[in-house]
């Protein structure tokens, strides 16, 4: 009679466990596979109204392009080899830009956009240039019907005039004595004056920014043209601070300076020339600030040669002290809850520019660490937010 087959061994219990644990695993990343496919699927559902342009070494692709009227998202994708900026255009003035996108790198423009049409830059300012074509809608329109009285702004504005016109002049005297010392051959003279020529500039800044051509030709760094330092087209004090501090050589440098000089002479006409519509007055001074948080601030690039950027910081954070003494009469009636805010966040980034403070001056960009320089975007970037809660406050958001 055969013996009956004996009992299976129940498996161990560490091989039980081993299965178990494997079947939890592959749970738990299917799980995590249909997380990620979802918040992509999300994704590409909040950014389908995302207009696309590609950057190449020298057009940008499309460079025709159609949007409606109101808010547009554009993301800049650089596929050149240096970093590039992308600006919109009304006739000479600045709608929107995104300055330093890194090659391989994009990133996003949010602009609100009146129905007309602009022009586009596309990398390199020899390129030629592209085309916005924006539709009017009935939201565009309604709002358009919906702006607030300009009356209550008329001292705001007339005043931010007066402010622009004091700082044109100092801005040009500086200029003068900084030409009248490369063309007195003073290398140590010349270093010296180039420090307040500059400040007396980005306390204009914010607004001198509004004007393409001529901002390009004062503030383009080198980046953006074709030979880069060597480039013709490579002008203003960026070519100044290369020569003075880089190069440490005057030779050739008169023309470059006596060409900042008409050029600043020329901006202070053109600023007050041009009228500035009530929504910009916030918006460029908070544009300016996001020029910091995201661009300079990080990078040290914008005095990449004498590296005197913080200064620069403290420049623009005076002109944003006078955007918003300008506008405190109407925001302690409209929006006193939001005065607070933007007080606490001028202060603090006033109070974390002061730590650097050396003497007369700051300190060298180069001695700042990086995180450092995360603490002065921070800043920078509380700030710009506080402000641009200023135009809805005050009925101006979306005109």
């Amino acid at each position: 009679m055969p013996n009956p087959a004996p009992p299976q061994a129940s498996p161990p219990r560490a091989l039980r466990w081993a299965v178990a644990g494997s079947v939890i695993v592959m749970i738990a990343a299917g799980g995590l596979f249909y997380y990620a496919a979802k918040m992509a699927a999300d994704k590409r559902q909040a950014n389908h109204d995302e207009v696309r342009v590609a950057i190449h070494p020298h057009s940008c692709e499309p460079n025709a392009l159609t949007v409606p009227a109101g808010h547009a998202s554009f993301r800049i994708v650089n596929q050149s080899d240096r970093a590039v900026e992308w600006e919109i255009l009304d006739g000479v003035l600045v709608v929107e830009e995104r300055e330093n996108i890194a090659p391989g790198l994009s990133q996003v423009i949010n602009a609100n956009l009146l129905a007309g049409d602009y022009a586009i830059t596309c990398g390199l300012l020899s390129n030629p240039r592209g085309t916005l074509h924006v539709t009017p809608t009935a939201a565009s329109e309604a709002a358009a019907k919906a702006r607030p009285s300009m009356v209550a702004f008329v001292g705001p504005l007339s005043e931010f005039r007066v402010y622009l016109s004091s700082q044109g002049s100092a801005l040009i005297k500086a200029v003068t004595a900084l030409e009248q010392a490369i063309a007195a051959g003073d290398l140590s003279q010349a270093q010296t004056l180039y420090v307040p020529a500059r400040t007396a500039y980005q306390r204009l800044a914010p607004a001198a920014q509004r004007l393409a051509e001529l901002d390009n030709g004062i503030n383009a760094r080198a980046d953006y043209f074709e030979q880069r330092e060597q480039d013709p087209g490579f002008v203003g004090f960026h070519r100044l601070e290369f020569a003075l501090f880089q190069q440490r050589n005057l030779d050739g440098l008169a023309p470059v300076a006596q060409r900042l000089l008409a050029d600043v002479t020329t901006l202070k006409q053109q600023l007050l020339a041009q009228s500035l519509p009530p929504e910009q007055l916030v918006s460029l001074v908070v544009r300016n600030l996001n020029g910091i948080a995201e661009v300079r601030a990080r990078s040290g690039e914008e005095e990449r040669y004498s590296h005197i950027d913080l200064n620069g910081f403290a420049a623009n954070l005076d002109a944003a002290h006078k955007v918003v003494e300008l506008l405190r009469p109407l925001l302690a009636k409209s929006a006193a809850d939001l005065l607070p805010q933007i007080d606490s966040a001028l202060s603090a980034f006033d109070t974390e520019l002061n730590g650097f403070k050396v003497n007369d001056g700051y300190a060298s960009y180069d001695s700042v660490g990086t995180g450092q320089r995360q603490q002065i975007a921070d800043k920078a970037k509380a700030l710009a937010v506080a402000l641009d809660g200023i135009d809805p406050a005050l009925g101006l958001s979306g005109l």
